[in-house]
């Protein structure tokens, strides 16, 4: 995945839809989150129709040694605070974007990140399904709706049924499951409707 230095921007035209569409109608907080390595920076990225900004790190020889890299080893940089995008949908919708960092040591940024957001899409790793656990239980003490994302990573095992996936993680039966390719707009995009689908079914709007 694509490195960038800390507090970046992508290189997109500076102008290029800046501003809120005129049929703006609901602005939506949504928080990307997910382990170490799976691929948050890169959905935000593939989706966002601003240029999008990101504060990440070189890993360094000292952050080896409390991240674990098990599945990610050719990943080089890191997000230290927040990754930010932004995306409008039909009907009116706009999601704000926010990446959370997917390492424990981050997990003081976490409520701070989480404060008014709406609901999460939480990337998972097939590969590495049990790191996703902590950062589920940080969804789910939130008590913020979700939907899982599997990122289609060309080596991640495809044998497992969606009823092996769904039980190794423990979801409810009401929870979105799908796979998606984080580094493809329209799949990305596919995910967070599944995701705001899932809102608006199960905690729909008051009334105007």
């Amino acid at each position: 995945m694509a490195s960038a230095t800390s507090s970046t921007v992508d290189d997109r035209p500076a102008g290029a839809d800046v501003h809120l569409p005129d049929t703006a109608r609901d602005l939506v907080k949504i928080l990307v989150t997910g382990p170490f390595g799976v691929g948050k920076t890169t959905l935000i990225r593939s989706v966002s129709e601003i240029r999008p900004l990101h504060t990440e790190e070189v890993l360094t020889e000292a952050s080896a040694q409390v991240d674990d890299l098990a599945g990610v080893r050719d990943k080089s940089t890191t997000t230290v605070a927040i990754d930010f995008g932004r995306i409008s949908l039909p009907g009116g919708i706009v999601l704000y974007l926010f990446g959370t960092p997917g390492q424990e040591r981050f997990r003081e940024l976490w409520d701070d990140i989480a404060y008014g957001a709406l609901g999460a899409l939480v990337l998972v790793d097939a590969r590495r399904i049990d790191a996703s656990f902590d950062v589920l239980g940080l969804v789910e003490e939130s008590g913020l709706p979700y939907a899982v994302a599997f990122n289609s990573f060309p080596d991640a095992p495809r044998h497992h049924t969606p009823e092996q996936l769904r039980a190794a993680l423990d979801l409810e039966p009401t929870t979105p499951m799908v796979t998606c390719d984080a580094r493809e707009a329209d799949s990305s995009v596919d995910a967070l409707l599944a995701l705001v689908q899932h809102l608006i079914d199960h905690h729909p709007p008051e009334p105007r």
